[in-house]
């Protein structure tokens, strides 16, 4: 898969690993899934599964994956209901900090990788989610809640 004629995007190639087990199909995943690829991504590998009804699990190799932005975690939540429609396990392999981080932030990593805790990039991510903290909806933060004074800013109260 290349990038469409004047794309500033890094483009996405897909290729295949030889695997001893006629049942699983592993392809590694180079580049950016982005906007500029995810689509074709998505077709390729359906087509994939197309080809080869008796397949019990697909493992995408995202070692070489550098990064990916909305569309790229879309054509993959996409892939994860194609999969699970026709019966095959799906396994994101080796997956790298950006893809992490990406899957951990969303809430997908739980939804697209089940029993994650164990995996060495796992770890990576509980080690880093507190630099990603939320907010209550009052806008004040957690600190700020416990000691308990308000929001920053002018009183309005009257």
């Amino acid at each position: 898969m290349t990038p469409p004629a004047g794309s500033k995007s890094t483009y996405l190639r897909l290729t295949t690993s030889p695997d001893t087990d006629e049942g699983v199909l592993r392809l590694e995943v180079h580049g950016f899934l982005d906007h500029a690829g995810s689509d074709s991504f998505l077709a390729t590998i359906t087509g994939h599964l197309a080809d080869r009804p008796g397949l019990r699990a697909l493992r995408l190799n995202c070692g070489a994956l550098q990064g990916l932005d909305s569309l790229g975690l879309a054509a993959l939540l996409m892939l994860h209901r194609r999969t699970t429609a026709a019966q095959v396990a799906l396994h994101l392999d080796d997956r790298g900090p950006a893809l992490e981080r990406m899957l951990d932030i969303t809430g997908a990593l739980d939804h697209l990788v089940p029993g994650h805790e164990g995996e060495p990039a796992g770890d990576y991510a509980r080690s880093h989610r507190m630099a990603y903290r939320h907010t209550p909806q009052d806008g004040m933060s957690a600190d700020r809640t416990a000691q308990g004074r308000g929001p920053a800013g002018p009183d309005t109260s009257s």
